[in-house]
């Protein structure tokens, strides 16, 4: 069984069980997140989907860290102008481990 939900303006495949990275999210550690942006549930040839949102579907789970992701580099550069400009970035990020797919 796996959903399909909307968060931080991306969409996620989730099956029950697996750890997911999403963007951070103001949740305590260990506390439980519930997403209600759910446009699809599947469970094998049996799938709902949503118009865009499912109506009555659910995806539960549980906060496991929040953190920082990889450094990036970013580089503005133009040839023969003696331009370049260097930044980096780290993106956090909230781990969850999803606990329940309801709505089927």
């Amino acid at each position: 069984m796996y959903a399909v939900i909307a968060t931080g303006g991306k969409q996620y495949r989730v099956e029950k069980g697996g750890v997911l990275r999403i963007e951070k999210l103001s949740a305590e550690l260990g506390s439980t997140v519930e997403f209600n942006e759910v446009l699809l549930i599947a469970d094998g040839d049996n799938v709902r989907l949503g118009a865009p949102l499912l109506s009555g579907g659910k995806v539960l789970a549980t906060v496991e860290k929040h953190a920082k992701g990889d450094k990036v580099t970013i580089v503005k550069f133009r040839r023969r102008k003696h331009y370049l400009r260097q930044k980096t970035h780290r993106q956090h990020y909230t781990q969850v481990r999803v606990t329940d797919i309801s709505g089927l």
